[in-house]
C-alpha cells in the first residue's frame, strides 16, 4: 500500500505547526548550514497551513451555493434552472482547479500529516476538472448540465404515448412478452445519441483539465483517490472481481437455462450470451425482477415484499421512516425536521426531474436530503435504506474539517446503506410487523431466499467493472468516440456475458442511457461497496456475537455495534482508508471472501442444476 508519509527530520523539527513557525532555531545538534534548510521548511509549512485552511474556507462557502442549485436543477427541470446550474458549477470547479494549481507549489512530502493529505485531496478530488483558460470552466459546466438535463428530461413514444424512465422500467421488470421488451429496450436508448459529440467534448476538456494537473489522463486522477498508485488500485480490482467472478458464471449459467426453458431457443439460445432485456432491469444490471422466471425448485419464500407494503398501507413517506428506524435502533440521532420538509420523496406534479435517487447533504451540517421518486415495492425498499446510509454518513463527520467531509474513499459511502440493508432478513421483517412468525421462511427457505438477493448483489457485479472500465478506455484515449458503443458492447459481453436484442444503430451511445455516465459520476465505488457491505456484514455479525449463517444475521437494535459503526464513520476522509476499515472490521485490505461465505448454500444449489451444461459465453 502507498501511504502518505511525513518527512522525519521535519517532523521531529515540528511537533506542531505553532512551534515551526514561532521557533526555527536549529536544534543543538545541526551545523550553521543545516538552518536556512529548516527555516525554509518551516516556512513553507506555515505557508501551506494556511493555504489550506483559506482553500477549506472558500470552497465550504461556495459548495452551499452550488448544492443548493443543483438541487433546484434536478428537482425541477427548467431553462433558468439549468443556466443558474452551469454557471454555479462554472463557479466551482473554477475554484477547485485554482486552488489545486495553487497547491502544487507545496512539497506534501515535507508537510505535517493533515496538510499533506489535505493538499492530495484538493489535486485529485475533482471529478471533471475544467483548464484554467479563459471560458474552459464555463463551457465545460454548460456541457455537464445539458447531459444531465438531457438524460433527466429522456422520453421516447411507445404505442403514441411518449413515455419516460420510470415507466419504461415498469414495463421492463413486468413484460414477459419479447418483442415489448426488445421495442422499450431500444426506445429508451433512442435518448442518448444526442449526448455523444457533447460526451466527447467534455472528455476532450476534462483531460486537458486534469493534464493541467500532472494527471496524464483523467482515469488516472480518479484513481490517485485510493491511497495508493493508479496502477495497484486497478489490480486490486482485478483481483476483487477474481474472487467473486466463478459465482458470476454460475449464476448466468442458471439463469440463462431458465431464460431458454421459458423463451424458447429463437429468443433466448441454451449456449452463449443473455439478451441483455430479458433479464428485468433497463441495463441488465440487476436481476431480481426476474426471479419468478429463475425461482429456484425448492422451498419458495412464503411472502412477497411487495406484496406486504402495499397490504399495510405502506406510502413512501413510511418507507423512508421505516429506513430512519432502522439507524435510529442502532444508536443514531433521527434526521433533523427539515429533511422531511426540504427531501423530494416522491414525483412531482408538473415537473421535470431528475428521478435518479441520490442523497444530498447542502450544508455540510444538517440539511440533509434525499432525491427519489419513490414507489411501494420492494426495490425502493431497500433503496430507501441506501441512501439514507448517504445521510447518516454525512452527519456523522459533519465536525471534519470541510476536506475530510466525505467517505474513507467513495466505495465506502456506497456501501454504508447497503450494509445496513443486509439485516432486511425476515427476522427483521417480523420484528418490524411486515411478516407474521408463521408466515416467516425456516432454514429449508435459504436457497430461494439467498437467489433473490444474488440476483441483485452477484449480478452487479460485472455491470459495475463494465461501467467503469468503459470509461476508463473513453479518457486515456484508448478508445474514440467513433467507437464508444462498440467498445461497450465488446467489454459487456467480456465481462457480463450479455448481447443487445438487436443490431444497434450507427449513430448509438447505448452508455449515455445510464445516469452515470451523462451524469459523470464514476462507478468504481460501486463495484467496492458491492464487496464491502458483505465484509461490514460479517464483522457487524461477529461483533454482535451471531453463530448462525451470514444471510440469517440482522443487527437491528444492537446500539454497541452501532457505536463502533459511528466510529467508522465519523472518521470521514481523515485517515487512509486501510485504517478505517481495520478499525471497523478487523482487516486493513478489502476482501470477498464474506460475500462468497454469505452466498455458499446457493453456490452449492447452482453446482448442481448447472451440472451437464455448457457454461461460459465465449
Amino acid at each position: 500500500m502507498k501511504r502518505i508519509t511525513l518527512s522525519v527530520s521535519v517532523v521531529a523539527l515540528c511537533a506542531a505547526l505553532a512551534s515551526c513557525a514561532a521557533d526555527t532555531t536549529p536544534p543543538p545538534e545541526a551545523t550553521l548550514t543545516d538552518a536556512p534548510v529548516v527555516d525554509e521548511a518551516a516556512a513553507q509549512i506555515a505557508e501551506a497551513t494556511a493555504f489550506v485552511a483559506r482553500a477549506e474556507a472558500e470552497l465550504a462557502a461556495l459548495n452551499k451555493v452550488t448544492a443548493l442549485a443543483y438541487w433546484a436543477n434536478e428537482t425541477n427541470i427548467t431553462d433558468e434552472t439549468d443556466a443558474a446550474a452551469a454557471e454555479a458549477g462554472a463557479k466551482m470547479t473554477k475554484l477547485a482547479v485554482s486552488l489545486a494549481n495553487e497547491s502544487k507549489q507545496y512539497d506534501v512530502a515535507i508537510m505535517p500529516y493533515d496538510v499533506a493529505r489535505k493538499i492530495r485531496i484538493l489535486r485529485s478530488g475533482i471529478t471533471i476538472p475544467a483548464p484554467s483558460r479563459e471560458g474552459a470552466a464555463e463551457e465545460l459546466s454548460t456541457l455537464m448540465t445539458d447531459l444531465n438535463s438531457t438524460y433527466g428530461k429522456g422520453k421516447f413514444e411507445y404505442k403514441g404515448e411518449m413515455i419516460n424512465l420510470d415507466e419504461a422500467s415498469t414495463i421492463i421488470e413486468t413484460s414477459r412478452d419479447p418483442e415489448e421488451l426488445k421495442a422499450v429496450w431500444e426506445g429508451w436508448r433512442t435518448v442518448s445519441p444526442p449526448m455523444k459529440d457533447e460526451y466527447a467534448e467534455m472528455v476532450a476538456l476534462a483531460n486537458e483539465g486534469a493534464q493541467e494537473l500532472g494527471y496524464p489522463t483523467l482515469d488516472k486522477m480518479w484513481l490517485s483517490n485510493y491511497d495508493m498508485p493508479p496502477e495497484e488500485m486497478e489490480a486490486e480490482v482485478q483481483r476483487l472481481w477474481g474472487q467473486v467472478e466463478p459465482l458470476y458464471e454460475q449464476l448466468h449459467c442458471y439463469a440463462r437455462s431458465k431464460l431458454n426453458a421459458t423463451y424458447g431457443d429463437d429468443v433466448q439460445p441454451k449456449t452463449g450470451p443473455i439478451r441483455a432485456d430479458l433479464l428485468g432491469n433497463m441495463w441488465a444490471q440487476q436481476w431480481s425482477s426476474i426471479y419468478d422466471i429463475v425461482k429456484p425448485d425448492t422451498t419458495p419464500v412464503s411472502y412477497d415484499l411487495t406484496t406486504r407494503l402495499n397490504e399495510q398501507g405502506y406510502t413512501p413517506v413510511k418507507m423512508v421512516e421505516t429506513g430512519e428506524g432502522f439507524f435510529t435502533s442502532l444508536g443514531f440521532d433521527p434526521l433533523p425536521e427539515t429533511f422531511w420538509e426540504r427531501s423530494m420523496i416522491t414525483r412531482p406534479e408538473g415537473k421535470e426531474v431528475v428521478c435518479h435517487a441520490s442523497a444530498w447533504d447542502l450544508d455540510d451540517e444538517d440539511d440533509v436530503r434525499i432525491k427519489m421518486c419513490t414507489e411501494i415495492n420492494s426495490e425502493d425498499f431497500f433503496t430507501v435504506h441506501h441512501e439514507l446510509g448517504h445521510n447518516f454518513y454525512q452527519r456523522a463527520y459533519k465536525d471534519q474539517p470541510y476536506l475530510y467531509k466525505n467517505g474513507a474513499h467513495d466505495g465506502f459511502h456506497e456501501a454504508i446503506g447497503d450494509f445496513v440493508a443486509l439485516s432486511i432478513t425476515p427476522e427483521y421483517l417480523e420484528q418490524i410487523g411486515l411478516i407474521t412468525e408463521e408466515e416467516k421462511p425456516g432454514p429449508d427457505a435459504d436457497t430461494a431466499l439467498l437467489m433473490q438477493t444474488a440476483l441483485d448483489k452477484i449480478a452487479f457485479l460485472p455491470f459495475a467493472l463494465t461501467v467503469d472500465s468503459w470509461r476508463w478506455d473513453v479518457l486515456n484515449g484508448t478508445t474514440a468516440p467513433e467507437d464508444y458503443n462498440k467498445a461497450w458492447w465488446d467489454l459487456r459481453l467480456k465481462n457480463q456475458g450479455i448481447v443487445p436484442p438487436g443490431p444497434r444503430p450507427a449513430d448509438a451511445f447505448d452508455p449515455g442511457a445510464k445516469y452515470h455516465i451523462p451524469g459523470n459520476t464514476p462507478y468504481l465505488r460501486y463495484f467496492l461497496s458491492f464487496v464491502m457491505q458483505f465484509q461490514f456484514h460479517k464483522a457487524a455479525c461477529e461483533q454482535a456475537g451471531w453463530d448462525g449463517p451470514l444471510h440469517r444475521c440482522s443487527i437491528y437494535g444492537n446500539e454497541e455495534v452501532g457505536a463502533r459503526f459511528n466510529e467508522m464513520l465519523e472518521a470521514g476522509m481523515s485517515r487512509p482508508w486501510p485504517e478505517t476499515l481495520e478499525k471497523f472490521t478487523g482487516t486493513r485490505e478489502m476482501d470477498a471472501s464474506a460475500m462468497v461465505e454469505y452466498f455458499e448454500p446457493l453456490t452449492e444449489y447452482l453446482d448442481e442444476q448447472n451440472e451437464g451444461q455448457s457454461c461460459g459465453w465465449d
